[in-house]
């Protein structure tokens, strides 16, 4: 127990000291980049390119020399042939929306769509991956928003959701002409939560005061020093109902076949359960629905990559390595399963 105890201190020891470094190093990041725009670019790759790499490695492992001869001898015959007749391949653009709490991958989207809709034809496509389990609701407001402007200019729209699209996640779905899910893909969550503690009564036991001074009657409502009040919080209740109704009513407007009532109820489906409610259109992996298209269109991978600095990337990489540190840790002493 003594060198439990000892072995606990050092860790706690360790965790401090690099935890300082990270601050120091994110104060540096903040004074540098304070008023300074941090430049990006649009990356763009062509997937067709790297399914036929996939698809030639495996050919060279698997195909004698007069297969692969025979094989490449049709493949070019076919494109002089495209080429020939003047056909033009329909394009797909795909872009990539991985949400956090904040939506900050809207960043990057908001470039993406703009770059993407200076070019697409309505005879495209445009195909987002998406994985999010929501978060604030102005955030993903203009996430959503975002996607709006791919529909307003008539280009169909494809969602694919690998694993999770809930709350406001399927907020941004929910706009798609068609919805693809995975089969156990988590989805739905459409409904609003808040929670704040309340530290009042122990304040109050230690005879500290903590005032709260302000102008309109519902400027705030409930707090987490002061003393809630019943008004407050039934103002609050009715802030909540206000925005799950608008919530309700942009789903409505975008999938109009869904039993609204039934499926706000904040609850989420499996992809299976979902394909039955109507809140998907496909049971399908984005992988899968992406090769086929690259069959008979060209496909291009949309990025806008923001350039970090030095000091970013120090203090990115110092992140990533606390965070697998203590997630590590975590794992061996809970020891615990999930599904």
């Amino acid at each position: 127990m003594e060198f439990l105890a000892e072995y606990a201190g050092f860790l706690a020891k360790v965790v401090t000291l690099v935890v300082a470094v990270l601050v120091v190093l994110a104060a540096g990041v903040v004074a540098r980049s304070k008023g300074r725009k941090t430049p990006g670019q649009l990356q763009v790759d062509r997937l067709n390119d790297f399914y036929k790499a996939l698809r030639r490695r495996l050919e060279q492992a698997v195909l004698d020399k007069d297969q692969l001869k025979a094989q490449y001898k049709a493949e070019a015959k076919a494109e002089k042939l495209a080429k020939k007749s003047g056909a033009h391949k329909p394009r797909v653009f795909v872009l990539d929306f991985n949400g956090d709490i904040k939506a900050s991958a809207v960043d990057q989207l908001r470039h993406e769509v703009t770059a993407l809709l200076s070019l697409a034809k309505p005879q495209d496509e445009v195909v987002v991956r998406l994985e999010s389990g929501g978060g604030m609701v102005h955030s993903y407001g203009l996430a959503a928003s975002q996607l709006a402007r791919i529909r307003e200019a008539r280009i169909p729209l494809t969602v694919c959701i690998d694993k999770v699209a809930a709350s406001g996640g399927y907020m941004m779905a929910c706009i798609g002409e068609k919805i693809i899910s995975a089969p156990f893909a988590i989805l739905g969550s459409i409904g609003v939560v808040a929670q704040l503690p309340n530290v009042h009564r122990l304040l109050k036991k230690h005879n500290i005061d903590f005032e709260v001074l302000t102008a309109g009657e519902y400027k705030r409502t409930l707090t987490v020093f002061g003393e809630n009040t019943e008004k407050g919080r039934e103002k609050f209740q009715e802030d909540l109902e206000s925005i799950h109704g608008l919530f309700k009513g942009f789903v409505s407007r975008y999938r109009p076949q869904l039993q609204i009532e039934e499926v706000a109820t904040g609850e989420v489906w499996l992809g299976l359960a979902a394909l039955e409610k109507q809140l998907v259109d496909q049971l399908q992996t984005s992988d899968e629905y992406l090769a086929s298209r690259a069959r008979e269109a060209e496909l291009f991978h949309l990025h806008f990559a923001t350039k970090k600095t030095l000091q970013e990337r120090v203090g990115l990489a110092a992140g990533v390595a606390l965070d697998r540190f203590v997630l590590t840790w975590l794992g061996r002493l809970s020891q615990q399963r999930f599904w």
